[in-house]
């Protein structure tokens, strides 16, 4: 891969995805890339540059999945499940009490961790057995999509999930896998979705999980999908971002409430 070949490429990440590669992803990427050109024929990078340039190229999909970084685990940042049960969801009973709906986002769910376990600790709340709670659960990726939407993991994933959790999912005998049960799953839809693109949801979110996505966006892109996210959450709506991740001279929307948990102000 020349260095024009890698310029090229991060090119067509950022308008296709929004996501800046940096240099020194350059053998991240070009390994991974790598398998596509095999898997396609294609001899030279500039020659896969030249497929997706073109217009709704096939290889657009693959490209975006090859390129995107899918690192998560079930209960990641704990204080922030601990703030969820403890406060965001208990406050929402009280405000929410008259339609009894609670909706939540996870964008940029990877392969599903992260919506099970909120899932999960919806479920642990038997105050909300009646209530109407739905998890939408988006990612650039389709592969990730569709490995979440099979809730089946291997069984080393959840070796660390505390035991009041384990009813929500079984374990395979002979093939070291588990899978979440329909308990956990019922809450969640999953749809592929490109963040940067218009958004077909119709309704508002009391509770939005966007975490560890915005590092890969420039600050003009952060601060125009945090104006998004303002706009499509109720008042007082809670903001979960990752452990490097910060709103400060990004966004005056929110006000920090906790590590990394932020409440929507205007």
């Amino acid at each position: 891969m020349t260095s024009r070949d890698f310029d090229q490429i991060r090119n067509l990440a950022y308008s296709l995805t929004g996501i800046k590669l940096s240099e020194h992803k350059k053998n991240m990427i070009y390994g991974r890339l790598a398998r596509r050109l095999r898997f396609l024929d294609i001899a030279t990078f500039e020659g896969y540059c030249d497929l997706l340039t073109k217009d709704n190229s096939p290889e657009h999909g693959e490209f975006i999945n090859s390129i995107t970084t899918n690192l998560t685990s079930f209960f990641r940042e704990n204080h922030h499940f601990d703030y969820l049960v403890n406060q965001a969801l208990p406050q929402l009973q009280k405000t929410n009490g008259g339609h009894k709906k609670i909706r939540i986002w996870s964008a940029g769910c990877s392969t599903g961790e992260e919506p099970y376990s909120i899932s999960m600790s919806v479920k642990l709340l038997h105050s909300l057995t009646n209530w109407d709670v739905k998890i939408l659960a988006t990612d650039l990726d389709s592969n990730v999509i569709e490995k979440a939407s099979s809730g089946i993991y291997a069984e080393e994933r959840v070796e660390s999930v505390e035991k009041k959790y384990h009813k929500f999912y079984s374990r395979h005998k002979t093939d070291g896998t588990v899978l979440v049960n329909e308990k956990a799953r019922e809450l969640i839809r999953f749809n592929q979705l490109n963040l940067l693109e218009n958004w077909p949801m119709r309704g508002t979110f009391d509770i939005i999980f966007c975490r560890n996505v915005v590092i890969y966006f420039d600050v003009e892109t952060q601060k125009n999908l945090f104006e998004r996210y303002a706009e499509i959450m109720n008042p007082n709506g809670i903001l979960f971002i990752g452990h490097s991740e910060s709103l400060h001279n990004i966004s005056n929307r929110f006000t920090a409430i906790g590590r990394t948990i932020y409440r929507r102000v205007r």
